[in-house]
C-alpha cells in the first residue's frame, strides 16, 4: 500500500510538473514572438464571428480543458476596439440556423451598426435560415449584405416560447403541491399547481413576447431598409426559398460560403487577406489614468461562490460571496472611479441577492457610481441586485422586474402510499421543525408561518425597489405581483433609465464619475479571473479518478429526462424564492 501511494503522488507529481514545463515552453516561445515582430508591419485581416457556436453573455476566464466560450460582451469590446484599428478591413459573419436569446441577439446587432460608423463593411452568410427564430435572423440583419446558400430555406417567422405544465401530473400521482406565490403574475408556481396558462400567465407572456417582436421587427425593417409592415408580411408568409428570401429583400445574395469569401477577399483588393477569429483577435486591453470596475454576475444567484464551465461543473452561477468580494475589491482600488454591474440571470436565493445588494450599497457609500447592464435576464432576483443602483441600463429585448417571490414544496404522502411506501417523522421542539417534509403537507400553523416568511421577503423586495428608483411604495406594488418586463416596457415604468448595451452602460459610468466622454479609461475586471495556474492547482487538489466520476455524472446528467427531472426539483427547492419563471424564447 505504501508502495502504491509513492507511485501516485510520483505519477501526479510528474504530470503537474509536464503542464509547468509546457506553461513555460509557451511563455518563451510567445516572448520570441512578441520580439520578433517588433516594427513588423501588423498584416490586414478581417475578422471573423461565427455565431452557430452558443455564446454565454460574458466572459468567465481562460478554460482550462478545451476553447473557453464565445461571450456577448467580449464581442462587443473586440468590435469597439476593431473600428479603431486600420488592419481591421471588415467582418465577416457565419450566421447562425438556431435562435439565441433576444437580448444577445439585439446586442450583437448594435455592436455591429456601431463598427460599421468607421466606414468598415459586414458581411454575413448562412447556410440557411432554417430556424423559426426572429432572433437568428435579427442578430445579422445590420449587415451591409446577407449571403444565404442557394439551396437552404429561410424559416424565420417570429418567437416561441413553451411552459411546461405538472398540474395533471400531480393529480395522477396523488402529489399536493403547497406552493404560494407573490403575486398573480410570480408564474414560476403554475407549473407544478396549474394544467396551463392561467389568464395573468397569458397576458404577461403574450405581452412581452409581443414587445420583443415588434422592437425586433423594427430594427430589422430599419436595417434592411423595409417597412414593418413588409418584414412582417414576409414572416407571416414563411417558410420561403432562398430565391423567394432573395426577392423579398430579406437576403442580398446566394452563393456557397466559399463564393461569400471571394467576394470579402476582391473587396478588400486582397487575395490573402487573413479571416482571424474575433475570439483570437480578443477584446484588447484597455488604457487610461483613470479605472472603471467591471463586475460580472450570470446565471441562477446563489450563495457562496460563482461556478463557471469547467470539467468539475457545466453550470455557470452567480455566487453572493464572488461577487461581493469583487465589488469590495473595486472599492479598495483608488484607481477605480465607477464600477459597471453586468447582471445576466433569472435570480434565486434572496439571502445572496440581498447579499449582493448591500455590497453595491457600500460601494455607493464610498463614492463610486454603480451602473448596472441587463444582459439576456435581470429577473427577479436579478432585478433585485440591481434596484438600489445611480443607473440601470437594459437591452430593449432584456427580460426584467418579476419583483415577486414564491416557494412551497410537493407533498408526496400520497405518491408514496400507492407504492406501499411510508415515511413516519419524529419531531422534536416547535412545530415548525417538520414544515419542509416531502412527506405531509403544512399544518395550518406551518403554512401560515412559511407564508409569513415570504411576504416579509417580499415586502424588503418592493421597499427596496420602491427606495431604490424612488418610486412611491404603492407604485412599485401595482408594476411588481411577480409580473416580467421587457427592458423597454421596464422604461416606460421607471424601473430602468435608460436603453442600450454595455458600452452604453460604461459611458454612463463615465460621466457619473465626471471622466470626460473621449479620455480613454481601463476596464478591470473584479474580482480577478482565475489564471492557468490556479486552475491547475485546483485540478491537482483532487485525484484522477474522482475527475473520471465526475465526467460520467455529467453525461448522466446530460439526460434529457434527467434534465426534466432536475429543473421539476429545482423550482420547488428552497432558497431560490426570488427565481423568476423564464422560458427560453426561440
Amino acid at each position: 500500500m505504501r508502495q502504491f501511494f509513492i507511485t501516485m503522488v510520483g505519477t501526479i507529481a510528474g504530470i503537474f510538473g509536464f503542464f509547468i514545463l509546457l506553461f513555460i515552453i509557451f511563455t518563451f516561445f510567445g516572448l520570441l514572438g512578441a520580439l520578433s515582430s517588433i516594427g513588423e508591419k501588423t498584416p490586414d485581416k478581417v475578422l471573423t464571428l461565427d455565431l452557430r457556436t452558443p455564446m454565454i453573455d460574458h466572459s468567465i476566464g481562460e478554460s482550462l480543458f478545451g476553447e473557453s466560450p464565445k461571450s456577448v460582451v467580449d464581442t462587443v469590446y473586440a468590435l469597439d476596439r476593431a473600428k479603431e484599428d486600420k488592419s481591421v478591413k471588415g467582418v465577416f459573419i457565419r450566421a447562425e440556423n438556431f435562435g439565441m436569446a433576444p437580448a444577445s441577439a439585439e446586442e450583437l446587432r448594435i455592436a455591429l451598426l456601431d463598427f460599421k460608423t468607421s466606414g468598415k463593411f459586414v458581411i454575413a452568410h448562412a447556410q440557411g435560415f432554417e430556424s423559426t427564430s426572429l432572433m437568428s435572423y435579427q442578430a445579422v440583419s445590420a449587415a451591409d449584405e446577407i449571403w444565404m446558400q442557394d439551396t437552404t430555406g429561410f424559416a424565420v417567422s417570429g418567437m416561441r416560447s413553451e411552459t411546461e405544465f405538472f398540474g395533471g401530473v400531480m393529480e395522477k400521482l396523488d402529489a399536493k403541491p403547497e406552493i404560494f406565490q407573490f403575486h398573480e403574475y410570480k408564474n414560476a408556481v403554475n407549473s407544478y399547481t396549474q394544467k396551463d396558462f392561467t389568464e395573468a400567465h397569458r397576458e404577461a407572456t403574450t405581452s412581452y413576447l409581443t414587445s420583443i417582436y415588434d422592437n425586433a421587427v423594427a430594427q430589422i425593417a430599419e436595417d434592411r431598409g423595409m417597412t414593418v409592415l413588409g418584414v412582417s408580411q414576409v414572416l407571416k408568409g414563411a417558410p420561403h426559398s432562398a430565391e423567394t428570401a432573395l426577392e423579398a429583400g430579406m437576403v442580398d445574395k446566394l452563393g456557397q460560403l466559399e463564393e461569400a469569401k471571394d467576394y470579402v477577399r476582391k473587396k478588400v483588393g486582397d487575395d490573402k487577406i487573413a479571416f482571424t477569429s474575433i475570439s483570437t483577435y480578443g477584446p484588447g486591453t484597455t488604457s487610461g489614468k483613470q479605472s472603471i470596475a467591471f463586475i460580472g454576475g450570470q446565471g441562477a444567484v446563489m450563495p457562496g461562490k460563482s461556478s463557471g464551465q469547467s470539467l468539475f461543473n457545466q453550470n455557470i452561477t452567480m455566487g453572493g460571496d464572488t461577487v461581493s468580494a469583487g465589488f469590495d475589491a473595486a472599492i479598495k482600488d483608488k484607481n477605480v472611479k465607477a464600477i459597471v454591474f453586468r447582471v445576466s440571470s433569472p435570480g434565486g436565493s434572496p439571502a445572496a441577492s440581498d447579499q449582493i445588494l448591500a455590497a453595491a450599497d457600500r460601494a455607493k457609500e464610498a463614492g463610486k457610481p454603480v451602473v448596472i447592464s441587463m444582459g439576456q435576464y435581470a429577473a427577479s432576483g436579478g432585478y433585485y441586485v440591481s434596484a438600489h443602483a445611480d443607473h440601470i441600463v437594459a437591452l430593449p429585448q432584456t427580460i426584467t422586474g418579476s419583483i415577486g417571490v414564491f416557494g412551497g414544496k410537493v407533498a408526496l404522502e400520497g405518491t408514496f402510499a400507492k407504492v406501499g411506501y411510508n415515511i413516519e417523522g419524529i419531531t422534536i421542539g416547535g412545530e415548525f421543525a417538520g414544515a419542509y417534509s416531502v412527506d405531509t403537507p403544512f399544518s395550518p400553523a406551518q403554512a401560515e408561518a412559511y407564508r409569513g416568511q415570504l411576504q416579509d421577503i417580499y415586502d424588503d423586495f418592493t421597499t427596496r425597489v420602491a427606495n431604490g428608483r424612488d418610486l412611491p411604495l404603492e407604485r412599485v406594488k401595482e408594476i411588481a405581483k411577480g409580473r416580467v418586463w421587457t427592458g423597454a416596457q421596464a422604461k416606460d415604468i421607471g424601473l430602468v433609465d435608460e436603453l442600450g448595451g454595455i458600452m452604453t452602460a460604461i459611458n454612463a459610468a463615465k460621466k457619473l464619475a465626471e471622466i470626460d466622454e473621449d479620455e480613454d479609461v481601463r476596464i478591470k475586471i473584479f474580482p480577478r479571473q482565475k489564471s492557468f495556474e490556479d486552475q491547475l492547482n485546483e485540478l491537482f487538489t483532487g485525484s484522477a479518478q474522482i475527475a473520471q466520476d465526475v465526467q460520467t455524472l455529467q453525461e448522466i446528467v446530460a439526460l434529457p429526462e434527467v434534465q426534466a427531472a432536475l429543473r421539476a426539483r429545482d423550482g420547488a427547492k428552497f432558497g431560490q424564492e426570488l427565481k423568476a419563471d423564464i422560458p427560453e424564447i426561440r
